[in-house]
C-alpha cells in the first residue's frame, strides 16, 4: 500500500471544503470517472476580487481528496493572479510529500483551478479543452502538458511522465514520442527507469480478502454508476483475473477500466505490483 504523510491522511479523511457553491463566479471540472479520477472546483469571490469560498467535488484516491482538499486551503483569501502561480509542486509540498505515482493528482487540482479561473474570465466552457498536438490520445494529454510537467517537476522518465499526468499510461504507442520530448526538454537523455516498490508480504488468503473487499468498497460502486459490474474469477501469485459485467463487458474502453479502474485500485489498496487481467470465455 501507499505511504502517505500524516497531513495527506488528515486532508483524505477530513476533507475541508467540500460541497458546491450557489451561483458560483468560476467553475474547473477536469478529468473522468473512465479514468480513475475527476474534479469539479468551484469558487466564488468577494468584493475585492479575492476567493472568499472554494468547494471541490471529486472521483477518486486518497491523494485525489487530499489533493483537491489542500488546494482548496491554498487558495482561499487569495486574488485569482495569486492563486494561479500555485504549482503542483506547491499543492504536494502542502501535503508533505505524494507518493510519485500518486502525483498526477496534484497536477488535477492545479489544472482545475486553472479551468475555473479561465471560466470566470472567459465565461466560456467549465471543463477542460485541449489544445495544441496530442499526444496520448487514451488520456487526452497535449505535447503543451507533458513540456509543462517534465519542466515544472525535472522529469526524466516515461513512467515519470505518466505519473505526473497519465500521459503513455495507456496502449503506450506514445511512449517514443514522450521520450523525445523529455530529452528535448531536458538536454539529456532519459534516465533509468524507476524501480518499482517491493510489494507488501501478504499470505494468498489476506491478499484474496484484501482484493475481494477493495472491489467491493472501492471499484463496483464506481462501475455500477454506469450499469457494468465485475467479478474476481482467479488470484494467482500477482496476476488478478476478472471478468467484466453488464455495461461494462461490451465497452469498447473496457482494457483502461481494467488497467486504470480495476488495476489502479487494487494497487493501491492491496499491492503496487498486482497485474489485472480479463478472464477469456
Amino acid at each position: 500500500m501507499w505511504e502517505y504523510t500524516d497531513k495527506v491522511l488528515d486532508h483524505f479523511r477530513n476533507p475541508r471544503n467540500v460541497g458546491t457553491i450557489k451561483n458560483p463566479d468560476g467553475v474547473g471540472e477536469v478529468g473522468s470517472m473512465a479514468c480513475g479520477d475527476a474534479l469539479k472546483l468551484v469558487f466564488k469571490l468577494d468584493k475585492q476580487g479575492r476567493i472568499a469560498d472554494v468547494k471541490f467535488q471529486t472521483f477518486g484516491c486518497a491523494s485525489a481528496i487530499a489533493s483537491s482538499s489542500a488546494l482548496t486551503e491554498m487558495i482561499k483569501g487569495l486574488t485569482l493572479a495569486e492563486a494561479e502561480k500555485i504549482t503542483n509542486q506547491d499543492i504536494a509540498n502542502f501535503l508533505g510529500g505524494l507518493p510519485e505515482q500518486k502525483m498526477h493528482c496534484s497536477v488535477m487540482g492545479r489544472e482545475a483551478l486553472e479551468v475555473a479561473i479561465a471560466n470566470y474570465r472567459t465565461g466560456k466552457t467549465s471543463k477542460k479543452i485541449l489544445e495544441g498536438k496530442v499526444v496520448c490520445h487514451c488520456f487526452g494529454v497535449t505535447e503543451d502538458e507533458i513540456v509543462r510537467v517534465v519542466r515544472e517537476n525535472r522529469l526524466t522518465t516515461v513512467e515519470q511522465v505518466t505519473n505526473y499526468c497519465k500521459a503513455g499510461g495507456g496502449c503506450g504507442k506514445c511512449r517514443d514520442e514522450i521520450e523525445a520530448i523529455i530529452t528535448r526538454v531536458r538536454g539529456e537523455e532519459p534516465a533509468a527507469p524507476v524501480a518499482p516498490q517491493p510489494a507488501p508480504r501478504l499470505t494468498t488468503l489476506q491478499k484474496i480478502r484484501l482484493i475481494e473487499e477493495t472491489m467491493e468498497k472501492e471499484i463496483r460502486p464506481a462501475l455500477k454508476k454506469d450499469g457494468g459490474d465485475i467479478e474476481l474469477m482467479d488470484v494467482m501469485d500477482n496476476r488478478v483475473v476478472v471478468a467484466l459485467r453488464g455495461m461494462c463487458a461490451n465497452c469498447q474502453v473496457a482494457r483502461f477500466t481494467l488497467k486504470d479502474v480495476v488495476e489502479a485500485k487494487l494497487r493501491e489498496f492491496v499491492a503496487p505490483d498486482l497485474v489485472v487481467e480479463e478472464a477469456h470465455p
